[in-house]
Parts: structure tokens; sequence; C-alpha cells
């Protein structure tokens, strides 16, 4: 096919087709334990993560070492109010953080990088993204997701060897998947990568580039059609910023998040050279969320930083502000709210750095804990900085920036909420969290019954499947009857003062009483389960519950036993097990009382525009212009706003 051919429109993919696509690109196998996999299928392997794991010495040492180093730097170097106030990460910071090596704290030291592993790269973006959430992105993106992780797992020693020392050091990464009219749905991915010779050449445009307009280097999503030679399919490149025909149009501007360089490239004729393909043909999407599955654990450091802050200002601020006579942290109704920000960040902070650490470990498949530790993270830190404003009043609502005006202390609490609300969007939002957590956590259900619920399969298909089901539920539901969780001796080394134990029953208890639900679910709706996200979803999060509890429990018990704030650790577990476990019962209660059918029914009438009466007496100030913005491939007609920092 030669280089100037170029897409007509957008690939037409049916609902199958894309479901397909999508299951293509998954992990087939578990070839490791999973805690969270077995979790859902009601097994509470608590072995699998206690004693909590934890880094080797010599790690440790260099750890610590770069963190010291770190806080110095964004103590004395980096004005987080400059960063929100010019929405840009000054150059010089930035050439800090080279020198600092902080672009290369997951790189192997061979390649010039920290050599650092997910525990310490996460407390690092915990410290970085606490004096400015842009920082963190900035070294997370380069890092969990931009060029060094997809060479790491994927790329040649030759592609290792050329562009990791660049990346460890000078270079700045960003990763390029989504587009205008494309988000999780990549089985439309309209870039394409036509070979020609020892070269692909690639055309389209990709949105939301975070990195994209200070990077050196991009991994970029491209479908190479298949053709003779060529199996085709959505494949990885490394693509040089600088090459013709790459053109960052746009610095786009966000509600939050304000000093990040995230924008719109534009791809035209651009010639890379096979030897920048990363993987096989085909092989991107698996790239990508095999990358995820590690990289999304960044996305946690940063709520634990804000979980962090919030306490420190709810606890300052709650005990100087007097009402009624009394400071208002002795007032019940602010009281809670102070026990939830510091409950869930003691939570937080046990779910990322078990996770991170069973990363490290490598001895356990953590795509489930990874995807739960996003989602929940997200979800509760929101939730925190939402409570803070709240605690502060009005001055919750204020800028910080005004209130130095005024005299006194600039608190960010609005720009903490502004900051943490893409969160629960990018990286997968809370809804595709939810299906994608869940079409893991029915793999085993799938892998013995799947042709069962599959109209399209035979009915041989279907009987086979139906003996292979019956021996596998034959033996797996009376384990789902009785277990630990009945026995009150059951996890005895977690009493100590506080008795922990019993919330591992309950978790134990309630894993089995989760995968007895999503069984009865199956059984019941059979091919359309799918269809039921709002059910899903709820199962998702429980388990997330479940998982937070229990990475809490065994967190606390490590700190006992290093003598390490052991009693307060047992206390902030046991409450926000106590508060946890009204949330999993609100949740088991919604899973059969609830109104999604009649959601799905007033959605229908919404969009056949039934109540578009409700829409009256008001005027709407967005303005004239298309839904999603013209992506048709060709060259690009604006200015490159492209700023490398060198």
């Amino acid at each position: 096919m030669s280089a100037s051919t170029t897409p007509s429109s957008r690939p037409a993919v049916t609902e199958r087709e894309a479901r397909e696509v999508a299951e293509a690109a998954r992990e087939q196998h578990w070839r490791k334990p999973s805690f969270a996999k077995e979790l859902f299928l009601g097994r509470f392997r608590l072995d699998l993560i206690h004693p909590h794991p934890l880094p080797e010495d010599e790690a440790a040492q260099r750890g610590e070492e770069f963190l010291a180093k770190l806080r110095d730097f964004v103590e004395t170097k980096v004005d987080g109010a400059l960063i929100e106030r010019e929405a840009r990460i000054p150059d010089d910071v930035i050439d800090g953080l080279k020198e600092l090596g902080a672009f290369g704290m997951k790189i192997d030291t061979k390649y010039g990088g920290l050599g650092l592993g997910q525990v310490y790269y996460n407390k690092a973006l915990t410290l970085a993204g606490s004096a400015s959430p842009a920082i963190g992105v900035l070294l997370s993106a380069h890092q969990s997701i931009g060029v060094p992780q997809p060479l790491k797992l994927f790329g040649t020693q030759e592609q290792r060897e050329r562009f990791l020392p660049r990346c460890a050091r000078t270079d700045i990464s960003a990763f390029l998947l989504t587009e205008p009219d494309v988000g999780s749905d990549p089985a439309r991915l309209a870039t394409t990568a036509i070979p020609d010779g020892d070269d692909y050449v690639l055309d389209g445009v990709k949105l939301w580039t975070t990195n994209g307009v200070v990077a050196d280097l991009l991994v970029v999503m491209a479908r190479v059609p298949k053709s003779e030679g060529h199996r085709g399919g959505i494949t990885a490149f490394v693509v040089e910023t600088n090459a013709p025909g790459v053109t960052v149009e746009n610095r786009n501007a966000f509600m939050g998040l304000r000093g990040i360089e995230n924008g719109v490239t534009r791809f035209h004729q651009v010639r890379v050279p096979a030897a920048n393909r990363v993987g096989e043909e085909g092989q991107g999407l698996k790239i990508a969320l095999t990358t995820l599955n590690t990289g999304r654990l960044s996305l946690p450091a940063s709520c634990v930083a804000a979980g962090k802050w919030c306490l420190k200002i709810a606890r300052e601020w709650s005990a100087a502000r007097e009402q009624w006579g009394k400071p208002v942290a002795h007032h019940e109704a602010v009281g809670s709210k102070i026990s939830f920000i510091a409950a869930t960040t003691f939570a937080l902070e046990a779910v990322t750095d078990l996770a991170s650490q069973m990363a490290d470990e490598d001895r356990n498949d953590i795509r489930i804990e990874g995807a739960l530790a996003k989602l929940y993270a997200s979800e509760m830190a929101w939730t925190m900085a939402d409570e803070l404003v709240q605690i502060r009043g009005g001055r919750g609502f204020e800028t910080a920036e005004s209130l130095r005006a005024r005299g006194e202390r600039g608190v960010p609490a609005e720009q903490l909420l502004r900051d943490l609300r893409i969160n629960r969007i990018f990286e997968g939002s809370t809804e595709i969290m939810h299906l994608l957590i869940a079409r893991e956590a029915v793999d085993a259900h799938l892998s013995v019954a799947g042709d069962l619920i599959d109209p399209e399969k035979s009915l041989g298909d279907k009987a086979r499947a139906g003996a292979n089901a019956g021996v596998f539920y034959a033996k797996w539901l009376p384990k789902l009857v009785a277990g630990p969780g009945q026995l009150p001796a059951s996890y005895g080394e977690f009493k100590h003062g506080v008795d922990l134990s019993g919330h591992l029953r309950y978790v134990e208890r309630t894993a089995r009483k989760l995968a007895r639900s999503t069984f009865y679910a199956m059984s019941r709706w059979q091919g359309r389960m799918e269809s039921k996200q709002g059910f899903l979803g709820r199962i998702v999060d429980i388990g997330a519950e479940l998982f937070a509890m229990s990475a809490s429990c065994v967190r606390a018990e490590l700190l006992r036993s290093q003598g390490d704030h052991g009693r307060e650790a047992y206390q902030l577990a046991d409450v926000f097990c106590r508060q946890a476990r009204i949330r999993i019962e609100e949740l088991f209660t919604r899973l059969w009382s609830n109104t999604d059918d009649l959601d799905r029914k007033v959605v229908k009438g919404v969009l056949s525009g039934t109540y578009e009466w409700l829409e009256q007496g008001i005027v709407d100030p967005s303005g004239d212009g298309p839904w999603i913005a013209d992506a048709t491939p060709g060259p690009s007609q604006r200015e490159n706003v492209h700023r490398p920092i060198r």
C-alpha cells in the first residue's frame, strides 16, 4: 500500500466487534495468583498479602535518599501558587527535576535512571504532587504510561539502549491513544500507520496528549491496515516529536491541573522507522493495557497526597475556628467529616503501598488490584476534598489568592477539588473501570460457561460448556456456604488492644456473599449480564471496599510489628472498616433494590424528546460549534505550539 493512502472515514465498528477488540487486548491467562481475583470468587486469600510485603533494604535506602533530595527541591524551588496562577510549570523547575533524576525514577540504573521500585516511585509522586499536582502529572505521565514503561515491558534491547537514557535525563515523553471521537472504545481508532518500505507513515489526530506540548518522544497508537506481509491491527510506535509532519495544534486548558502541558497533536505523513515499532503489529492495545496495570498506581499516589493535606488543613482549621463557644472540630457534624478524612487517608495509603509492593515483588498478578486502587482512590479522594471544602465553609469556596489578598492563610481547598476531579475520568473513567474490573472478576465464570450464554454459539458448544460448568460449579458453590469468617477465633493475630480480627472475618464472609450474588445474577440474566452496568458497578464497589479493608488491617499490623504508631494505626483501621461496612451493606441492598429499570425508561424518554419541555426557561451559554472537532487527516492549518524544554 502506498504512503499517500489515507483513510476516507473512521472505521465502522459494531458493538460485537468493539467487544472482540477489547477482549483480544486482554491478558487471557492468569499465570500468577491474584488476591483481588480470589476475593471476587469468594476466596479470602489473606496469605497473599500478609505478612505485608516490604522493599529490600538496599531499595529502601536508595528510595529514602532520593526522597530527601526531592523534598529539599520541592520545598525550596517549587511555588505551587505560581504554577496555578500562570498555568505553567517554569522551565527552571523542569530542568531542576531533570538534574535531580526525577524523570528517570523508574528507569534502570544501567540506562542512567534511578532504578526505584513502584513503592518509592509512588512516594515520590505523593511528595511532588503535594507541592504541585501538575508536577506529579508531568512525572507520572512521562514514566507510568510514556515511553519508559512500554519499552521496559515490550521494547527490544536496541530500543531501550536508544531511548531510555534520553528519557532518564533529558527527554520528556507522552502517551497518545485518545482521539477526538475515540475514548474508551479503541476499536474505532482512526489514526493510521501505512507500511512503506522500511518505514510506516502516520496520519491522524490525537486528543488530550498529557505532556504532549513539551514532549520530545511520543508513544503513539495507530492502526496498521492488514496487507501482504502485515498482520495489521492497532500498533504502538515511538515517534520523535520534532519529526516533519508532527504538529501540536493546541494547548488545552482545564478546570484543574492548570499547569499540565496537554494538547492536540496532528500527524500528517509522518515517517516512522519500522525499528521504532514497539512489539508486533496488532499488539498496541495489549501493550497499552499491560502498561496501565502498574501505570494506574500513580493516580492513587496523588490521591494519598490529597488525603494527607486534607487531614492537615482540617485538623489545623477545625481547632482554630470556634463556633458556639467551642472549636468546630468538637461539633459532631464537623467531627464526623474529620474522622472520615483521617480513616480514609490511612486506607488509601494502605491500598497504594500494598499494591505497589505487590507490583515490585512480581509474585502476584495485580491487574485487578491496580485497577481497584485507581478506582477507589479517585472516588474517595474527591469525597475527602469535597468534605474539606465543606469544613472550611465560605473559605473553602474562596481561592487561595483571594484569601491571601485579604490577609488570611492562602489555603487552596477549592483548587484541590478542581485538581482531583479529573482522576475520576482519565486512565479509565469510573464507569469504564467498573466494566474492566467486572470483566476480570467474572473471568473464571466466562472461561467455563461463556459459550453457554453466548447466543452465537452452536448447540454442541453450549452442551460442552454446560458439562464444563457443571464440574466447576459442583466444586465451587459448596465452598461458598461456610468459611473461617464464621469461626470466632479466626485471624486472632489481628487483636492487639483494638480488635481487627472481626473485620477480617467480615471480609471473608462478605467475599463469599459477593460471589454468591454474582453467580445468582449470571444465572438470572445470562447473556444480558453485560448490559447490567449498574449491578456490575456495585459488585465492583463492594470488592473495592473489601480490598481496602484488607489492606488497612494488614498495614495496621505491619506498623504495630514495627513499633511505628501501631496503636494509632489499629484505631484508624478499625474506624475505616466500620465506615466501609456501612457502605458495603448499602451497596448489597442496592444490588436488588434500585431504579435501574426505571432509569433506562427515563433515558429513552430524554433522548426521544419526551421531556424536552423541562429544559424551557433557560438560555444556553455554550454557543455554537460541533460536539466533536473534525479530525480528518491532512496537513495542519495551525501554528505548531510544541514547546520543547532544553
